[in-house]
């Protein structure tokens, strides 16, 4: 049995950008015009009784930007489509690294007159690390930006690969006419409005090239001109070199307006890979063996890529999303965590339309399902029906470079806040460490406001009212030994530095950038980690 014929359907992808491009009102759009929404919600208005769909969290609503990624999936031209929408601020930085794994393509959308910004930057870096394609979306040709030959040049600068225009923009801001649509050889004629829909935007072939310029005037013949030269200086449309990360396709529009965003729907199905093969590896004879996992393979395997509590605030659940890898799920289906060995026996299984959820008929490698569990599931888990035996490479956790200590304010709420503290570490939303000694957990973060995210969660889903206080330390290193005698001896020589994380895995605390070199010159066959895998670090103990 194939299920390629259903697997070439599937497309999954992940929405990145600087914080303030549009990245969510462009979701928001995608949603609306592939039929899964009615409305499109305000990401602006705050007070606003209608929020983004992406946007579900209560922190989210308050503050208007968005602290975690999310799923949502919609039907278009008979393609399932997976879209996951991330973190744009770089506080939450870990979480959007940690989709990117789990996706085939990335559209990127770029403010129109800012250009390429910083968080964008180091989202691009993750992608051509592992040769992610990469959509361009320029976004609000409606205000006054920049030249669009010179943001293409800057594209091309931080990608580090060519530019090949499908839209061109006709004038900007206040004198914005439109976009030329290079492979119809027609000009769409914009219109503002947020309630507009494709069908209502007036579409002119090129070849009627004296009603455009008597509509647009000096306008129109500049951007033919600087169309030109951008198309010449661009190497022809290579799909082959675009599905290797090696050339971006891009183009322009307004997402609040609806406008420039049925092209970059439609270049989804088009030109946006399919699910692609995933290494794994297995032990064979005590040694690994890396291997190709295809997604039209018959046996099901998915890999854990996100875990989030208290999504239903009524059920107080802890839902697992898994990235499908091979295979079909259907419901009843067995399930094993290859980590533990142990069946995984979800209470349900669920898509999603952001919090919304719709129970699993069947889903195919590319989907993105939720095992609702109550544990026993962490973060780079590898989920199979037990017919194989692999693992496939972990997610990442970068060593955190702020702490602080937390002081719970009621002694009496410590039950909840150790239950609070759990999930949110298992759930990747904040790094917690159990010093080994006793004394005051303490929280790691890439970012200030991810302090914030977390200590309203703790009260508002777990009533765990607490106060962080400054902390000595200010980093961390994972730690692994050549023998179990050899961490030992480490370990009862920094006995006050030793702390263990969410996934129980040993670290080095740091209070300066001196502290792990001298420890390494003290014990050179310790091993200190920045970044820490979930599949490539073996968890160790003090024997």
């Amino acid at each position: 049995m194939t299920f390629e014929k259903e697997t070439r359907r599937r497309r999954t992808f992940a929405i990145i950008s600087h914080p303030d491009a549009g990245k969510t009102t462009l979701t928001e759009k995608l949603l609306l015009f592939s039929g899964a929404i009615q409305i499109a919600g305000s990401v602006k208005a705050r007070k606003a009784t209608r929020h983004a769909t992406s946007d579900w969290m209560e922190i989210e609503k308050q503050r208007g930007i968005s602290v975690a990624s999310s799923v949502m999936q919609m039907l278009y031209r008979e393609h399932v489509i997976n879209l996951l929408d991330t973190p744009g601020h770089k506080d939450f930085s870990e979480d959007t690294y940690r989709v990117l794994t789990a996706v085939d393509s990335a559209l990127m959308v770029i403010d129109a007159a800012n250009g390429v910004e910083a968080q964008t930057r180091r989202l691009i870096e993750v992608c051509r690390q592992r040769n992610t394609p990469i959509i361009t979306f320029v976004n609000k040709m409606d205000r006054e930006v920049r030249e669009p030959l010179d943001i293409l040049d800057e594209i091309e600068r931080e990608l580090g690969m060519p530019c090949v225009p499908m839209t061109w923009p006709v004038g900007q801001g206040k004198t914005f006419g439109g976009i030329v649509n290079l492979r119809t050889h027609a000009m769409t004629v914009f219109e503002s409005g947020q309630e507009r829909r494709p069908q209502d935007f007036t579409t002119i072939p090129l070849s009627e090239y004296a009603t455009l310029f008597k509509r647009f005037g000096h306008e129109f013949e500049t951007a033919m001109e600087s169309m030109e030269l951008a198309t010449g200086a661009s190497p022809t449309w290579d799909h082959a070199a675009f599905l290797a990360g090696q050339q971006t396709p891009v183009f322009f529009g307004s997402g609040v307006n609806n406008f420039g965003v049925m092209e970059v729907l439609n270049a989804l199905v088009d030109l946006a890979p399919s699910p692609q093969p995933r290494t794994s590896s297995r032990i064979v004879n005590q040694q690994p063996v890396i291997e190709e996992v295809r997604p039209q393979d018959d046996a099901f395997s998915g890999v854990v890529f996100k875990v989030q509590a208290n999504m239903d605030a009524n059920h107080r659940d802890r839902i697992a999303f898994v990235r499908m890898c091979s295979g079909r799920y259907t419901p009843g289906l067995k399930l094993k965590v290859m980590r533990t060995s142990k069946e995984l026996r979800p209470t349900s299984v669920v898509t999603f339309m952001s919090q919304r959820r719709e129970a699993v008929e069947e889903a195919y490698a590319g989907d993105i399902v939720g095992f609702t569990t109550h544990g026993g599931v962490q973060l780079g888990d590898t989920i199979t029906d037990g017919s194989v035996a692999l693992q496939f490479t972990g997610l990442p956790f970068f060593a955190p470079e702020l702490f602080m200590t937390v002081v719970l304010r009621n002694p009496l709420r410590t039950k909840q806040l150790q239950q609070g503290l759990a999930q949110l570490g298992e759930e990747g939303a904040i790094q917690v460490f159990r010093p080994e000694i006793g004394g005051n957990m303490l929280l790691g973060a890439i970012g200030q406001l991810q302090f914030e995210v977390v200590q309203h969660r703790l009260k508002g889903e777990y009533d765990a009212d607490i106060r962080l206080e400054g902390s000595q330390y200010t980093g961390a290193r994972w730690i692994s030994a050549d023998s179990p005698a050899e961490l030992k001896t480490f370990c009862e020589a920094y006995p006050m530095r030793m702390a263990r994380d969410a996934a129980n895995t040993l670290a080095y605390l740091c209070t300066s950038p001196y502290d792990v070199r001298l420890a390494q010159e003290r014990f050179p066959k310790i091993h200190f980690h920045p970044l820490r895998e979930h599949a490539g670090l073996a968890l160790q103990s003090i024997g």
